[in-house]
């Protein structure tokens, strides 16, 4: 018998036991997955390199304040800004949706074309949409997911302005990291509501990453002391702030993973503990026979580890395979889009399974350490 199998005939002494470990590990490690890639979705926003590009300009006071439209004039004259356009946000429902996970934004439609530069045309003609006051750019997601086709209406219901909306899909883009929105114009927006004279937000395009900073300040100068001074900042900066109000996202689900490993340690420990207990007389024997405790150790570190590994690894490609293969944003009605194990979630769920097939040996071989060879053999079975 070689040392090898030996550590495998122990470990799988009691196989109803190992087995049990095994699922345990596996069960854990996956929640762990899952919960670090929860993290992640909810708190890194997709972003592309072309929205380092990107600025938005809000009011100052809130984002609720409208900015009056003259504004146009000013910040486009503004050296390193490359284009500009109206983005107000509209926040109507679809159909009879009393919650519609898309969103939609009245924009310059000539501007918007030289802002998202990393989408492309996936049906249609962006001149439709141009010539065309009630047309609307339509991301591929939200075709797919409602079954519509070019020239099919979209209606929706007011919730934040008192209008409706009845729009013809003139084009459809994709390649953006949210395919979902609905653009549409924001001329139409203004004859609907009467011609305020304002809008939601801007949403500037700059020459390069490297001046984008000293843009956002000649942006907030130029309306300084002003009556609706402005807050610019990049676009990834905007999304944040928009997750800053679930709360603390990253301190709960810290908390509950750190409830998930203590509770796992707690498993890994108590079986490694009881399994050596049992084999008391058998450590005996091979320390009367001349094995060192350093070799001992080895045994039952090699029992603890080949456990918590087998089970992290279950767990860990089993929680990528899984959400992987399930199409998360349709169940989640659009709430969660990507949902993405990366390596660096499971390198982390693989570091867990090590550390607790490492710790969960130490208890175990400290209680061999301290067992004399009588002792041992005194132990019933």
């Amino acid at each position: 018998m070689t040392i090898a199998s030996f550590v495998v005939k122990n470990a799988l002494r009691n196989r109803r036991r190992a087995l049990l470990t095994v699922i345990s590990v596996a069960i854990s490690c996956g929640l762990l997955v899952t919960l670090l890639t929860l993290q992640r979705e909810l708190t890194i926003p997709p972003e592309s390199e072309a929205a380092s590009l990107r600025i938005i300009a809000r009011n100052k006071v809130s984002l609720a304040q409208p900015l009056p439209s003259k504004q146009l004039s000013i910040i486009e004259k503004i050296p390193g800004v490359v284009a500009v356009s109206p983005f107000t946000y509209f926040g109507g429902n679809f159909r009879e949706e009393t919650v519609t996970s898309f969103a939609q934004f009245a924009v310059d439609p000539v501007r918007f074309k030289n802002l998202i530069v990393e989408g492309r045309i996936a049906d249609g003609n962006y001149d439709d949409f141009i010539a065309d006051r009630t047309s609307c750019f339509v991301g591929a997601d939200t075709m797919k997911r409602y079954g519509l086709k070019i020239g099919d209406r979209m209606r929706f219901s007011g919730t934040f302005y008192p209008v409706d909306l009845d729009l013809k899909i003139a084009a459809v883009f994709q390649g953006t990291v949210d395919d979902r929105g609905v653009f549409f114009h924001h001329k139409l927006l203004d004859e609907l509501m009467g011609n305020p004279g304002t809008v939601g937000t801007w949403y500037i395009r700059v020459a390069s990453a490297e001046i984008s900073n000293d843009v956002i300040a000649k942006v907030n100068d130029a309306f300084a002391n002003t009556s609706a001074e402005v807050r610019a900042e990049t676009e990834r900066a905007f999304q944040m702030g928009f997750i800053s109000m679930l709360g603390n996202v990253k301190l709960l689900i810290g908390s509950v993973s750190t409830v998930v490993v203590f509770t796992l340690m707690l498993v890994t420990v108590s079986t490694m503990s009881m399994a050596v207990r049992e084999r008391f007389r058998e450590l005996a024997v091979l320390k009367a026979l001349g094995f060192r405790r350093r070799e001992l150790f080895s045994f039952i570190l090699a029992e603890s580890f080949g456990l918590a590994l087998v089970g992290g690894a279950l767990g860990i490609f089993g929680a990528w395979a899984l959400w992987t293969g399930i199409d998360l944003q349709k169940l989640t009605n659009g709430f969660l889009l990507y949902f993405e194990v990366t390596p660096r979630i499971m390198a982390t769920g693989g570091v867990v399974a090590v550390f607790l097939g490492i710790f969960s040996s130490i208890s175990p071989s400290i209680a061999v350490a301290r067992l004399s060879v009588v002792q041992g053999l005194k132990t019933l079975d």
